[in-house]
């Protein structure tokens, strides 16, 4: 999704920072946009290392217009199951790491007067899902945060979206499907059917399909405090 929406962006005119874990990934995306880039590698949830990106960027190219929270992953597993450890991370990727990059775009957004936040959340942010407990709360808590900044800042040119994609196909849910498999004993093919089924459209969304939520948000001074669902009415709203 990243990726996609990278290229939507560089493709509309914008300067596209690229940050994730992996070096050589980033430069497989940098390589594909139509227009500059920066391709910088941290952890999403190190604090230190996500200053370093916002101070590189403003040094190179000023401060961030547009901010868009892709970093994610989910722990699949019934609730007993979910260690200490795994649920403090699922919290830290998926709200804490969010809320700090927001803290740290917001002041130069509203001194421009402009600014746009999208935050990928999840359907998972919306309703209740059996064994994800982890990931389902903070994607909840994800979308709050959303809600609270857009209030906050409705009146300063900068607005804040989440958008919640249902099953994506993706490397991730690819990863998620090997995960129950293994723990199950279910064939992946029959999984992957299961997921299909829970959306209406009996498919998978595709990482355009978000990408196209994700433009909507960039385009419009009007949608804010909006948790978009992508996930083929699955969940009405």
């Amino acid at each position: 999704m990243g990726s996609v929406i990278a290229g939507r962006l560089s493709a509309a005119g914008h300067r596209v920072a690229l940050t994730a874990r992996g070096a050589d990934q980033l430069a497989d995306v940098a390589g594909k946009l139509p227009g500059p880039s920066l391709c910088l590698p941290a952890d999403a949830t190190d604090p230190v290392a996500m200053r370093t990106v916002f101070s590189t960027v403003e040094e190179t190219w000023g401060s961030v217009e547009v901010l868009v929270l892709n970093a994610g992953a989910a722990v699949a597993k019934p609730i007993v199951k979910v260690t200490d450890e795994e649920w403090l991370g699922q919290l830290d990727l998926n709200l804490t790491a969010p809320f700090r990059a927001m803290r740290r775009a917001i002041p130069a957004m509203t001194a421009n007067k402009w600014g746009r936040i999208v935050v990928i959340a999840s359907i998972a942010g919306r309703i209740g899902e059996p064994n994800l407990a982890a990931y389902t709360a903070s994607k909840h808590g994800v979308i709050g945060l959303v809600r609270a900044a857009a209030a906050e800042l409705a009146r300063t040119g900068v607005t804040v979206n989440a958008v919640c994609p249902g099953y994506v196909d993706t490397p991730m849910t690819d990863g998620w499907v090997e995960r129950i498999s293994e723990r199950t004993g279910k064939p992946p093919g029959d999984i992957r059917a299961e997921l299909e089924r829970k959306q209406p459209i009996n498919r998978l969304i595709t990482a355009d399909e978000v990408a196209d939520a994700v433009d909507l948000c960039v385009a419009s001074a009007a949608i804010t405090g909006q948790a978009i669902n992508v996930d083929g009415g699955a969940v009405h709203s």
